[in-house]
């Protein structure tokens, strides 16, 4: 989850420490950080009686091999898209039993039908929060609205443009506007993309992930590239703030609950899970978190019309249509694209 920063709730200390101290829980959560209402925690485990020790990661790879280590059996996990594709091909994850999930039913169906592209048949996840990756930028610093991609590789805007610093996100920037997919593996294809990385790289301030948001509230760029969650923020702050999904398309990130193969307590995850499609929870996660919910029973409940009707957290069809998600592309295709990465990078 490339999204969040890992501040550790107070309250949370690592499984192993727990377990070496003799306490038992009934339910074992792996979770991005910042990534729930703190609340939501308390509310659950007096709702069900249960215990929970609450567990925070920074990124999906570092989630991703403390699962495949198999060192410690968490029950329930939210990767990313096409981390969940990775754990399915590797046999991580068991299905869930929806019998247990009747609130799967407040999921918006076309969540669902995207979460198809990395789990068919959502066999293996449910849907918790999603965005898209877009420009953001200050209307009086550019000469007109901004609705392509280009803008970034624009000379005039030299030294004035903030951009991510994110393998996939990066080239799969680069990919959409020279319109291929974000999850190609076509080697001219990449090699395009990393030649228009390259002599981008003289034009940005810098490759920055949490900073854009302040950088951007502040003035210090005209544009930069960042998740809509975090966009809606800073427009909050700084009024002369636009965000825009390019015309060449972008990326929907979905990050969903998931159940690892080696779970003790299978039937309390799904009631975890139950819980958090609730829609009075989704909302209240919704509010803390700032990243759009999939619950659409939730959505309703949203009570500033601004924000329900906000097309930065609820793009319409038209850009739906022309954004992709993420797949995992396999051992060989992550050393493919950490080599084009790593060319841009270079001094």
């Amino acid at each position: 989850m490339k999204r969040f920063t890992a501040l550790l709730l107070l309250c949370a200390m690592t499984v192993g420490m727990l377990s070496g101290c003799g306490q038992k829980y009934d339910l074992y959560v792996f979770n991005a950080g910042e990534y729930i209402d703190p609340e939501v925690i308390t509310q659950f485990e007096e709702e069900t009686g249960l215990r929970v020790l609450y567990d925070e990661f920074e990124a999906n790879e570092d989630m991703y091999a403390k699962i495949r280590s198999g060192a410690v059996s968490y029950d329930v996990v939210c990767p990313s898209d096409y981390m969940i594709e990775h754990m399915i091909q590797e046999d991580l994850l068991q299905e869930i039993d929806f019998n247990n999930v009747p609130n799967i039913k407040n999921i918006g169906e076309s969540y669902l039908k995207q979460s198809e592209s990395f789990d068919p048949g959502n066999k293996y996840s449910v849907p918790y929060s999603w965005g898209t990756v877009g420009i953001l930028y200050n209307k009086t610093m550019v000469d007109a609205p901004i609705t392509s991609w280009s803008a970034i590789f624009d000379e005039k805007y030299k030294g004035s443009i903030l951009m991510i610093n994110s393998i996939r996100d990066a080239l799969g920037i680069a990919l959409k506007y020279q319109g291929h997919s974000l999850n190609s593996l076509n080697p001219e294809e990449l090699k395009q993309a990393t030649e228009l990385l390259k002599q981008q790289k003289s034009l940005v301030q810098g490759y920055f992930t949490d900073q854009v948001r302040d950088k951007m509230i502040g003035g210090e760029a005209a544009l930069g590239i960042i998740y809509s969650g975090e966009a809606l923020y800073t427009q909050d702050q700084n009024p002369d703030l636009v965000y825009v999904v390019p015309d060449e398309g972008s990326n929907i990130w979905i990050d969903a609950w998931v159940i690892p193969k080696n779970a003790e307590n299978k039937e309390n995850s799904e009631k975890w899970i139950n819980f958090l499609c609730r829609p009075d929870i989704a909302l209240k996660n919704f509010e803390y978190i700032t990243y759009a919910t999939p619950n659409v029973a939730a959505q309703e409940l949203i009570e500033d019309e601004d924000i329900r009707d906000s097309e930065v957290l609820f793009p319409g069809k038209d850009i739906m249509d022309r954004c992709e998600t993420f797949k995992y592309l396999g051992k060989e295709g992550d050393k493919l694209y950490q080599k084009c990465w790593t060319e841009v990078k270079a001094k």
